[in-house]
């Protein structure tokens, strides 16, 4: 339910703030609006409100004005305006009509909607970085020899203070940052704090990362790896009816070997456990003053295509040594505002070019999400507190944003192209590329849905 409501939310959120832009620009440039649905489909609530520029056409009679609706489908909206391509419309009523109007005021209304979920990403950005941003602080972990990251001299321990002169106050905004500068630059410079405090100086080398490596962890792959406390191989909590627990397994149980190989670190036990899928282990544990060897067969189980072996066991973990980990930014309000304006034009910088990437066949087309995808990140963000949700709505207005200002017949860059084309031409394009660009534009959205779908359930399948 959680999921469900939190998703319905976004989603009417979303398409309302679109909406109104379009809506607002309408009533300004004096286009008449007839309808302002949320949703598609069967209407199921509809609101008229009079208003002084009501309609006279269509049978509508003097002093009815736009009709609010809600309707069955809510994936979606659109407001409907006066045109003559969508109707008669009387001749009293055609200096009313969306079509009659100058092509800068049509650009204008077409470009509102994208316009406003960006000011909507400002606005919940501005917001969250007021309120304070809860992260990780951007301490290394084990260097992989041979990574990018050795080959800089880079150490476990070290805590990132900066990226090319950018302050890096977090974890995640590291890794957003070395993503933005992966898409244009090779090499970085990075400025950090060793262990003891002193002030070091790396040059990372990013040009070993290939377009691939950004579809997944690509931090792995230059060597950086976010520090973690320690966890003793003691089990913390033991799943009902799983391996551990008919093997005899409890909460508090010392790993001390496993298969005679000394377990230093819960991750050991882990590695152990998943590379004997239907294997015997023999664990060697510690249960107060006694020490017992437990023989546990873990159960195997295939996630995206690889098996691996599980017994249901969780370690027990020093909550304070995470706690530390934790950071939180805050930021005053014209600061606030400066950081919403960078974060969502980088943002949407990166989206685009990861959608270039996509169409020239870089990156894989797996990166798609439809709203099966959204909807569970909407459930997740929802439940991790009111912070988490704010920049996810804002992160997904971003990308509603600029996927309506693609040059795709249907959605608004579409309709901006065909305005800019009449610019240069003087004159409207035929009803016949009308026509065309219509079903170019159902054809490539519904491609675009149905692989979007596709990777939805194959995430669902595969875990």
């Amino acid at each position: 339910m959680i999921t469900l409501f939190a998703f319905v939310g976004a989603i009417a959120l979303l398409v309302i703030f679109h909406e109104l832009g379009h809506y607002w620009v309408a009533r300004r440039c004096g286009i008449r609006v007839l309808r302002f649905s949320v949703g598609f489909g069967k209407v199921i609530f509809s609101k008229r409100f009079a208003n002084k520029a009501a309609s006279t056409s269509s049978g509508q009679a003097q002093g009815v004005g736009t009709e609010w609706v809600i309707s069955a489908v809510p994936l979606g909206g659109y407001v409907k305006m006066l045109d003559e391509h969508e109707g008669e419309v009387a001749p009293e009523d055609l200096k009313y009509a969306f079509n009659r109007k100058p092509v800068l005021q049509r650009m204008a209304v077409v470009v509102a909607g994208p316009i406003a979920n960006f000011m909507l990403a400002i606005l919940l950005y501005w917001i969250l970085f007021m309120h304070g941003v809860q992260g990780l602080k951007p301490a290394l972990g084990e260097v992989p020899p041979g990574s990018p990251a050795a080959t800089a001299q880079m150490q476990s321990g070290e805590t990132i203070l900066s990226i090319n002169g950018e302050a890096i106050p977090s974890w995640q905004e590291l890794r957003w940052t070395l993503l933005e500068l992966a898409l244009r630059q090779s090499e970085v410079k990075i400025e950090a704090r060793s262990v003891q405090g002193e002030q070091l100086f790396h040059l990372l080398d990013m040009s070993g990362l290939e377009a691939k490596d950004l579809d997944g962890e690509f931090l792995d792959k230059l060597g950086l790896h976010l520090y973690q406390p320690i966890i003793q191989p003691v089990i913390g909590k033991v799943a009902e009816n799983s391996v551990a627990q008919r093997a005899g397994l409890q909460e508090g149980d010392h790993v001390l070997r496993a298969n005679g190989i000394t377990m230093l670190r819960w991750l050991e036990v882990v590695e152990m456990v998943r590379t004997h899928p239907g294997q015997t282990v023999q664990l060697d544990i510690r249960r107060g003053e006694k020490t017992l060897s437990i023989a546990v067969v873990p159960q195997a189980v295939t996630e995206a295509g690889k098996t691996t072996g599980k017994i249901g066991a969780a370690p027990q973990v020093d909550n304070a040594a995470w706690q530390a980990m934790l950071t939180e930014v805050t930021y005053g309000p014209y600061e606030a505002l400066a950081r919403s304006l960078r974060k969502t034009w980088e943002t949407s910088a990166i989206s685009l070019k990861m959608m270039g990437k996509m169409l020239m066949g870089e990156i894989s087309i797996k990166n798609l999400s439809g709203p099966i995808t959204i909807a569970d990140y909407a459930g997740q963000s929802a439940e991790m507190g009111v912070a988490a949700y704010l920049g996810f709505l804002a992160l997904i207005s971003i990308s509603l944003g600029v996927l309506n200002l693609l040059p795709i017949p249907l959605l608004d860059g579409g309709h901006l192209l065909y305005y800019v084309a009449e610019l240069v031409k003087g004159s409207p394009i035929s009803e016949q590329a009308w026509e065309i660009g219509q079903k170019i534009g159902i054809a490539l959205l519904g491609t675009l849905m149905v692989f979007a779908m596709y990777n939805d359930i194959n995430r669902l399948i595969s875990g």
